[in-house]
């Protein structure tokens, strides 16, 4: 299922993007930004600095206001939404599954839109679902509502390979389970990113996570990126956020006497 990769060609490329509502402030100001192939570019930032709103302009739940946004050499307004779609995959917090179908419904989705035969949905989606550590047997039949969180979430990302798609946007998708939740699955994606050379865009506010996941981290503040660089090259930054993000790492426990 891994793709051969060209770490060489962008599989997508920000060229003057600016994002702004209504004539309003920019969200995105001016954004210059090429993500390689088989790489996971994380996209760090406080809350409102443009990282959720970067993301979207990637499968074209929004379009630029200026400059252009390209996935695979085009530009998203040149693709058609639909296939450009089929062609990422996206994870959100809480899995945004539809509670109304099972398990294997939710992962069989965009292999059934793309019309695969029954015998191989089947198949693709007793793989995923085992890719992602739940057993088809147990978990197939059931609705999102019957599984936990971090279930539901693994349940997300299954849903968002089985198309096999070069691209996937993950938007906080760990964000809303408990810390241990969290750190397993953050510890089993890295595992399995690495395996599946897939291309990762992946939106924190966690450091940890970003330092944990990225090949490189994009560090945002009011719709610009102000550092960009590896995990062991961020670490070292003497750029003032960074700093920052690195201080929450320092944690003294004091002990009760």
């Amino acid at each position: 299922m891994s793709q051969k990769l060209n770490p060489q060609i962008p599989l997508v490329e920000f060229r003057d993007v600016s994002f702004a509502i209504n004539g309003g402030a920019s969200i995105i100001d001016q954004l210059n930004l090429i993500v390689s192939q088989g790489e996971t570019l994380v996209l760090l930032g406080e809350s409102g600095c443009g990282k959720t709103t970067t993301l979207r302009l990637i499968n074209r739940l929004l379009s630029p206001t200026s400059g252009a946004v390209l996935v695979e050499s085009r530009s998203t307004t040149e693709w058609d939404v639909i296939a450009l779609r089929r062609r990422t995959g996206y994870v959100i917090q809480e899995a945004g599954l539809f509670p109304h179908f099972t398990v294997a419904e939710n992962v069989a989705l965009v292999p059934m839109l793309e019309h695969w035969e029954k015998p191989r949905v089947d198949d693709r989606v007793r793989e995923m679902l085992a890719l992602v550590g739940l057993d088809a047997a147990r978990f197939a039949d059931r609705y999102p509502r019957e599984l936990s969180g971090g279930q539901r979430q693994r349940v997300g990302v299954a849903r968002a390979l089985a198309a096999d798609p070069p691209l996937l946007l993950m938007d906080e998708p760990f964000g809303a389970l408990d810390p241990l939740t969290r750190a397993s699955l953050q510890k089993e994606f890295a595992e399995l990113k690495s395996r599946l050379g897939k291309t990762v865009i992946f939106v924190t506010h966690d450091v940890r996570e970003a330092l944990l996941l990225g090949t490189r981290i994009a560090l945002m503040d009011k719709g610009k990126i102000v550092l960009l660089e590896r995990p062991e090259s961020f670490v070292k930054s003497s750029n003032k956020l960074a700093q920052a993000y690195l201080e929450t790492l320092k944690t003294d426990l004091v002990l009760a006497p």
